[in-house]
């Protein structure tokens, strides 16, 4: 079975960068793509974007916190991953991010290279010791998909 996302699109905050207690870098950030069409009833240009939840660990969360903020452009590849938890009142909650394994730094909107990739900013890859598997176990639930818990 495969449970692969790839996405390029521009961050929309400045990315939320913490470090566990057990000294674990974990980055969060908003994606946004967008997809340009013709509404053919009426001729009308219309763009649809969508916003990704994008969570990076370790050496990609370094990368994210040193290089990345609002607007860069991403291009981004990793997994769907859904979590539940319950809120203050008691309400059972979920939620589904992009567990990114890749990460390449492309143009920004700001910069005049509308999409095109930086020739001199390289790929950024979790090492294959640190990738999360892709599957789990039926008895881990899907909160526990790595030792420490999110600390946002």
């Amino acid at each position: 079975m495969i449970n692969k996302v790839i996405l390029v699109g521009n961050v929309g905050l400045d990315p939320e960068v913490r470090t566990t207690e057990s000294g674990v870098k974990v980055a969060r950030l908003r994606l946004a793509t967008s997809e340009r069409y013709t509404d053919k009833q009426s001729g009308e240009k219309k763009e649809l974007t969508e916003w990704h939840t994008i969570t990076l660990w370790r050496g990609l969360a370094d990368i994210v916190d040193r290089y990345v903020h609002k607007g860069s452009q991403l291009y981004i590849e990793g997994r769907l991953r859904t979590r539940e938890w319950t809120d203050k009142d008691n309400v059972k909650r979920y939620t589904t991010e992009i567990l990114a394994d890749n990460m390449q730094l492309l143009g920004s909107r700001g910069d005049g290279q509308q999409g095109a990739p930086a020739p001199a900013q390289p790929t950024y890859q979790q090492p294959a010791a640190v990738q999360q598997p892709v599957a789990q176990p039926a008895s881990i639930p899907a909160v526990q998909d790595d030792p420490d818990d999110l600390p946002f």
